[in-house]
């Protein structure tokens, strides 16, 4: 994607083949090592050696649309706000802005919400196409009852959940119980049925880049359609060096298995600016095959709006105000 005009914009849905994991190659996952300086030299070049401007851009901007997951994780969620969240999946663009851009049918990613909301959501979203996407297994600490884990998964699938946002057990990866971790990962895939299942690493809790990575492949292993830095809740969540880290393995395994794995930064990503060096990355380690929503995913809520104000800016010149682009 070069300019404005060759932003391929589509409604999304999830068509990607899943991924059939393989057996735990223990061999594999001891012989991972992450050299974390070499890592975060690298991820800084991505904000130090590019700028994009103008028409680039805009163009950047409306792609980071499409591969939101709009999302809202609150105690005090209600079915009106949820309501309210999918009309803006549906136009996360003014109408009038879309058409001076050239541009029509462009939506977000998906509508991630609790267990609770995936009915109301689904029934928003009605005849778009838009995913509903629910966060389960004890979301976000994992620690409930294991069996109530596994059997959140299956209610929010039969509420009409298409992609299920599960956590996993830090504590496998901390004690290096790769085995305990492969086995929970598969057994929750096995319970999200035909929907697609994003493995949430919870990567600030983490401790090292190594574990980042071997949890990665791990999940991948496993049969995770996709590898999720975090919740959201942590005190440190998406970061260019995790996602370098997690974007080499997901390529590694690619190598190995013929498989693509979709990608999901998500926590922290509030800005217009912050999610242009995410894109940059993705299309510099991964290419464009990964820069559509089968593959890759914002996790993020405020996101939207501050990318709606800089497309004002880049239509009129002029900054509007920040409440005249809310979400809900």
């Amino acid at each position: 994607m070069h300019s404005l005009t060759e932003a391929k914009l589509h409604l999304p849905q999830v068509t990607h083949p899943r991924n059939p994991g393989m057996p735990l190659d223990l061999d594999w996952v001891a012989n991972v090592q992450a050299n974390t300086s070499a890592i975060e030299r690298r991820a800084a070049t991505i904000t130090s050696r590019r700028s994009v401007k103008n028409d680039f851009q805009a163009a950047w901007l409306l792609k980071a649309i499409s591969l939101i997951d709009l999302t809202t994780l609150s105690g005090d969620d209600t079915p009106e706000r949820v309501k309210r969240l999918c009309a803006k999946a549906r136009q996360p663009v003014a109408p009038a802005m879309l058409e001076k851009l050239g541009l029509q049918g462009l939506t977000t990613g998906a509508v991630c919400v609790y267990h609770e909301m995936v009915e109301t959501a689904v029934r928003a979203l009605e005849g778009s196409n838009i995913p509903v996407a629910a966060v389960s297994t004890g979301f976000p600490a994992g620690l409930s009852p294991y069996r109530l884990r596994i059997a959140e998964i299956g209610e929010s699938v039969r509420a009409g959940a298409r992609e299920i946002d599960i956590v996993i057990s830090r504590r496998h990866v901390l004690t290096g119980n790769w085995h305990a971790l492969y086995e929970e990962m598969s057994e929750m895939r096995a319970a999200c049925g035909e929907a697609h299942v994003k493995a949430i690493l919870a990567t600030g809790e983490l401790q090292t880049l190594r574990n980042v990575a071997r949890a990665s492949l791990v999940c991948m292993m496993a049969g995770a359609d996709f590898i999720k830095t975090s919740t959201g809740k942590e005190s440190v969540n998406a970061t260019l060096p995790v996602s370098l880290t997690m974007i080499r393995c997901i390529r590694d395994y690619q190598d190995r298995s013929g498989v693509k794995v979709g990608y999901k930064p998500a926590g922290g990503i509030s800005k217009a600016k912050d999610a242009l060096p995410y894109l940059a990355l993705m299309k510099d380690e991964l290419g464009h095959a990964w820069l559509q929503p089968e593959l890759f995913r914002f996790g993020a809520s405020s996101l939207l709006g501050d990318i709606e104000r800089q497309l004002d800016h880049y239509l009129s010149g002029h900054y509007s105000a920040a409440n005249r682009h809310a979400l809900a």
